[in-house]
């Protein structure tokens, strides 16, 4: 009883309750959740929405307008020679244009390297920096979802950007009453080429971004990767032409992602080799560059899918 007097007194003394005013009236707020009644669209709708907004981020769309300024003008630099081209066979009456089809992404792909190690690494360095990665797989989607979004965004984003100045050829060589034919020929082993170009250079770019979060690192790996050893394949190759080492031409190739597609199309579609001396791999070689082809895009998605199954943790 002691102890309980103080808390006694304390009550005793404690200040009523001021009353309440007059036409004052008590509110009760309920700030409860309220079940979601929507439909419930699931992985597949997650995963295309992701593929959309990294391919519209491939070209800056929907972000600011300086993120566009480089791309696009990749994208313009891609299309203006061949204008020049067709310009020219219009002009000169031409009986075929100055560059195969099946050449062009070769003839422009320092180009095409640097437009992988710009958004290559906006694809995904982005999301590792700012560590949003686990938000995406708090929803439903998982490793799977984020690596093909991702993939099949930069794939299409490169196949837009190699195909483009293609069709440019292509309405350019109808215009100037080309073989019908032969440009329809050309234009789809040309589309052939760099739906292979694109799917292997995605993949290659990612990996080596997804790597790093920081983003300048990534752009100098990918470009050394695609455009410094295609350049330095390209010199040994020639090297080895000039002293009567034929034989290790084709087989030097294999270590340039460039020197690849060169030798799958030389091999299997028709097309006239960049190689030196102009003679590319045999069938029988073509087969190694394709399975190498193959191998590699196989292999960047199975290292992309292991790298995100530890950065979702």
């Amino acid at each position: 009883m002691a102890v309980e007097q103080p808390q006694a007194q304390a009550q005793a003394h404690a200040p009523a309750p001021a009353p309440a005013r007059a036409g004052e009236q008590t509110r009760i707020h309920n700030i409860g959740y309220r079940n979601y009644d929507g439909p419930r669209l699931g992985r597949a709708y997650a995963r295309r929405s992701l593929y959309s907004q990294s391919l519209r981020g491939a070209y800056g769309l929907g972000r600011s307008a300086k993120t566009k300024v480089l791309p696009m003008l990749l994208f313009v630099v891609m299309c203006v020679p061949a204008l020049i081209m067709v310009a020219v066979a219009v002009a000169t009456k031409a009986n075929d244009l100055p560059v195969d089809y099946t050449r062009y992404a070769i003839f422009m792909q320092a180009v095409i390297g640097l437009y992988v190690a710009s958004q290559g690494p906006q694809a995904v360095s982005r999301d590792l920096r700012f560590k949003t990665v686990p938000l995406y797989f708090s929803r439903p989607m998982e490793t799977v979802d984020y690596v093909r979004a991702k993939y099949a965004a930069l794939a299409s984003a490169l196949f837009m950007l190699t195909a483009a100045p293609l069709l440019v050829l292509y309405v350019g060589a109808l215009l100037a009453k080309l073989d019908f034919t032969d440009q329809t020929k050309g234009f789809a082993q040309g589309l052939v080429s760099v739906a292979l170009l694109s799917l292997l250079f995605a993949g290659i770019g990612l990996v080596i971004s997804a790597v790093t979060p920081r983003r300048g690192f990534g752009i100098a790996a990918v470009i050394a990767v695609l455009t410094i050893s295609y350049g330095a394949v390209s010199t040994v190759q020639a090297i080895a032409y000039e002293q009567s080492s034929s034989d290790a031409v084709a087989w030097l190739g294999l270590f340039s992602p460039m020197t690849l597609i060169d030798g799958v199309q030389t091999a299997f579609l028709g097309a006239s080799s960049a190689f030196p001396g102009g003679a590319g791999p045999s069938t029988g070689e073509g087969v190694v560059y394709l399975i190498f082809v193959l191998g590699l895009v196989a292999g960047c998605y199975g290292l992309l899918l292991r790298r995100y199954r530890k950065v979702g943790l």
